[in-house]
């Protein structure tokens, strides 16, 4: 950080207007665009307010936004006023959305107008909210009795706040887990964990420089999003596109074709459903297009090959966590291998330990650990998961992995996501890896069934490429089991297949497996 404060916002924006870059872009979004210089004048303008209104240092305040320019503004004004913002997923249901405004004792509510109105018989139960801000996505002023429109509330703002004095220490901000198994927990980040993703993958694997222009269809209430649109490039100097709409193939392409961008995230689900679109071309519609990276589930190896072939860029596959903030074991530039995780990003460090707490051996499979400079500080009012999950240095993934002898990290599977069949280990994730190789396939998910001696089986649940054949279901039930037999082994072939429209997911597009076993 600088020598005047540990406070993240005096890196990521201070410093640009202190070394001349004020003018540069920042955001864009489909009606606006805000440069360096703007996103200082707001945000300063928005901690003022804050300050205004009587909320106090440290205390935590709500953002149900949409991808818009006042995103980062919020985000950053209330770091300026060290008052810690908690963004939230915006395709929650209402009450698991009141549960994260109870469970954080937020102070304030910073919501976007389309996604207010199924919350208004809630908000009136929360005792400790006393402000509720309203963001119209297009910028226009904000009318709702009983709320303060966005623009008028930084309109009203008396002067520019001064950035907060904070310790690098210091917790900026929170963010909620997905809660695929279970209620969301509060993971509690620092001042320093935000510049310590930027100087290790932002800088060192995603190698973002200053003309660089993102574009990333993870949400920033996710903390693969927040990496991408906001902590990258703003390390850089760049500048990120972002869009509040759901990022379906036709509008990600328009939104390419529009901006142009350099670099594109996304999540294998919609790097399948976009190879799957009749207008994919080279660089998916921008001539621009250098980079693209997947995170949030891997990458099946067939879909990275498509897009590189189709698009004429490699993804570069990579594993990170809301606890660990964002990616830290990832694939290189330079060093690809499709089917892999990659290897450590530099800054961490990383042990694959078996059952027994030993570390396994190239080719054996157990938990990953990981130690490096962004792990969180734990999760708010949970102390049993905060220490299984952070153990000194180390912070216990949840995820099992085989390293191979060239140091290279595979995949298996979540740990309580593991089969024994035959007194063998099967990944689900590889069965599905095989049925997804399949041509008629267009998603799989494979979760452990009992057989009818009480024997669990590996299940699968299929969702078929449109154009898929789909007058003879016990035909292709037969030939994707011959299929997976072929390619990973017989005893680890589905004995069930079920064809579905679609598989459910939480809204980082993870599968959500337990509804499958039930």
């Amino acid at each position: 950080m600088s020598a005047a404060t540990g406070n993240a916002a005096d890196y990521f924006i201070k410093r640009h207007l202190r070394e001349g870059r004020g003018e540069r872009l920042a955001f864009a979004d489909p009606w606006r665009n805000l440069t360096y210089a703007q996103l200082a004048e707001a945000s300063g303008r928005f901690a003022a307010g804050l300050t205004a209104a009587g909320i106090e240092r440290e205390r935590r305040i709500a953002l149900l936004l949409l991808d818009t320019i006042d995103f980062p503004i919020a985000f950053w004004g209330a770091l300026r006023a060290g008052i810690v913002p908690v963004p939230i997923n915006t395709l929650l249901p209402p009450d698991i959305t009141e549960y994260i405004l109870r469970d954080s004792r937020a102070a304030a509510l910073v919501v976007s107008a389309p996604l207010l109105e199924p919350l208004r018989p809630l908000l009136s139960r929360l005792p400790d909210l006393r402000q509720i801000i309203v963001s119209q996505p297009n910028g226009e002023p904000a009318n709702d009795p009983g709320a303060t429109g966005f623009a008028a509330f930084l309109d009203a703002a008396a002067g520019n706040a001064r950035i907060a004095d904070c310790s690098p220490d210091e917790v900026a901000f929170w963010l909620y887990s997905s809660g695929s198994t279970g209620a969301p927990k509060g993971v509690r980040h620092l001042h320093s964990n935000l510049r310590a993703t930027s100087d290790t993958y932002g800088e060192q694997v995603l190698q973002i420089a200053p003309d660089d222009l993102m574009f990333s269809v993870a949400k920033l209430f996710f903390a693969y999003g927040l990496g991408n649109s906001m902590t990258f490039p703003m390390a850089a100097g760049a500048a990120s596109v972002l869009i509040p709409d759901r990022p379906t193939p036709d509008l990600v392409l328009a939104t390419m074709r529009r901006f142009r961008p350099t670099i594109f995230a996304g999540v294998p689900t919609l790097y399948a459903a976009m190879l799957a679109h009749p207008d994919l071309g080279r660089g998916a519609g921008s001539d621009r297009l250098r980079r693209s990276i997947s995170a949030g589930e891997p990458l099946p190896e067939h879909v990275g090959r498509r897009w590189r072939d189709t698009v004429g860029t490699d993804i570069l596959d990579g594993l990170g966590s809301t606890e660990m903030l964002h990616i830290f074991l990832s694939n290189r530039p330079d060093d690809i291998r499709y089917g892999t995780t990659g290897k450590a990003v530099p800054g961490y460090a990383l042990r694959i330990v078996t059952e027994t707490g030993e570390d396994a051996a190239n080719g054996e499979s157990g938990e990953l650990i990981v130690r490096g400079p962004s792990a969180a500080e734990g999760y708010w009012n949970q102390r049993d998961k905060s220490r299984r999950t952070f153990r000194g240095e180390w912070t216990y993934t949840g995820d099992t992995y085989t390293r191979d002898a060239d140091g290279y990290y595979r995949y298996c599977g979540r740990s309580d996501d593991m089969l024994k069949v035959s007194g063998i280990w099967v990944s689900p994730f590889e069965v599905e890896e095989a049925l997804i190789g399949y041509p008629a396939v267009l998603e799989a998910a494979v979760v452990g069934h009992p057989d009818a001696e009480g024997l669990i089986k590996p299940k699968a649940f299929v969702v078929l490429q449109q154009s898929a054949q789909k007058d003879d279901p016990a035909g292709l039930c037969e030939a994707l089991q011959n299929h997976v037999k072929e390619k990973i082994g017989v005893w680890k072939y589905p004995r069930w297949i079920e064809f579905c429209e679609g598989l459910p997911k939480t809204a980082t597009g993870k599968i959500q497996r337990y509804k499958l076993r039930q």
